[in-house]
């Protein structure tokens, strides 16, 4: 059993202004000697930003901050209904991202390429683009988001791995999103130690967050991918063991596509209607607005990178309840800033849940310390990082 801290036996961090944050540092980032890149011509790789997820997310903090002395072209290499489109859909879109970049090669400067990959066919259509970019001599920062890489590249046949191993060790530098990410991929794909670099996700720090002081009704939020890897039917199944006063005083809005169908269903049988709001897909800006009115955020993954809906939760000084996995665990500390549950553990779960639902002191103990073990992952950090490995690639000093 997993043991859940009381507001009691918790450092109230509420109107604490210089708590001590070195025990976040593990995700720190390089923000020092920052290279001159003025001028510098990229081409960034990745999924379609219209995508609601992780991946278009990073692009587009970069796209939006990236000052005006950097050229950064976007080309898509995923249709806009990403993993649910047609073969016949995405076949074309690739065929226009592979055009598109053999003409920018053959007739514009190009100082790197920046291309983001996740697992299966990302893997398959970022190694052909990588291969036409290192055939004009153009150096590739390869940035690794999968958070289910492990699973895939393990499954794959020797030859298979090879292959994806041999390409990627091609890159000048390969980002990866934590310490445990790092290990894996260095070991998997043999890189050079100097040649993989920890760049955790960015978080847009709201300048001012809630009191969440006086609550009449508790609100847990969960952000994005409804399904079985985002742990959602976990999520309700857990919701359902609340006692009945806990399921009159709170309420859970899920946000995300994906297997909507699915968990109405579940949420039908459980009798949980009154209880369980379905939002849909939703954009930065409703996102802000949920993660404002919310309590607590709960994220019971199975697989995760460093999620971007977890960062932003916490941003938004919000107590968290998720799972070690992933670059999780490097950052949430289970009793300081965020509660930990083992994947699939429903009644853990559950207890957490009812935990912070009957203790407003410690939700904003959690919330508070969340906020700041994320404050140095803003994104003028998260630029400054990226242009020092993008002069770096220019310079060669690193590597």
């Amino acid at each position: 059993m997993v043991h859940y801290p009381s507001s009691h036996t918790s450092k109230d961090t509420s109107k604490d202004t210089s708590k001590d944050t070195s025990k976040y540092q593990k995700l720190d980032l390089k923000t020092q000697n920052t290279f001159p890149v003025v001028g510098c011509q990229v081409v960034m790789l990745g999924d379609n930003l219209k995508i609601k997820a992780g991946i278009p997310s990073v692009q587009k903090v970069i796209l939006r901050n990236a000052p005006s002395h950097l050229q950064i072209e976007h080309i898509p290499t995923t249709c806009t209904d990403g993993k649910n489109g047609s073969i016949t859909s995405k076949l074309l879109v690739f065929g226009k991202a592979l055009g598109k970049l053999l003409w920018r090669l053959s007739t514009k400067n190009t100082d790197l390429i920046h291309v983001h990959f996740s697992q299966r066919g990302s893997t398959l259509r970022k190694m052909i683009l990588m291969l036409l970019a290192l055939a004009f001599h153009v150096p590739v920062v390869l940035h690794a988001h999968g958070s289910e890489y492990k699973l895939f590249y393990t499954g794959l046949p020797q030859w298979a791995k090879g292959i994806i191993s041999l390409v990627f060790r091609q890159s000048a530098y390969f980002i990866v999103l934590s310490q445990s990410w790092k290990n894996f991929y260095q070991s998997s794909f043999r890189l050079k130690a100097e040649q993989v670099v920890i760049l955790p996700n960015p978080v847009e720090l709201p300048s001012k967050i809630p009191e969440r002081t006086s609550c009449k009704q508790i609100k847990l939020v969960f952000v994005g991918e409804i399904g079985k890897r985002k742990g959602v039917f976990d999520l309700i199944r857990a919701f359902a063991s609340l006692s009945p006063e806990q399921k009159t005083c709170s309420e859970l809005l899920l946000a995300g596509d994906g297997e909507v169908e699915q968990a109405c269903q579940l949420v039908e049988s459980l009798d949980l209607g009154d209880h369980i709001k379905f939002l849909g897909g939703i954009d930065s800006g409703q996102r802000d607005a949920l993660l404002a009115k919310a309590n607590i955020f709960i994220l019971p993954s199975y697989n995760e990178g460093l999620p971007m809906a977890l960062l932003e939760a916490m941003g938004w000084g919000l107590p968290v309840i998720t799972t070690p996995v992933g670059g999780i665990p490097e950052l949430v500390i289970h009793g300081d800033n965020g509660l930990l549950v083992k994947p699939g553990q429903i009644p853990d779960l559950s207890m957490a849940m009812q935990t912070l639902i009957n203790d407003q002191g410690l939700r904003l103990s959690l919330g508070s310390s969340a906020r700041a073990s994320v404050a140095h992952l803003n994104v003028k950090n998260y630029l400054s990082s990226l242009l020092n490995i993008y002069g770096s690639v220019l310079t060669g000093v690193f590597r």
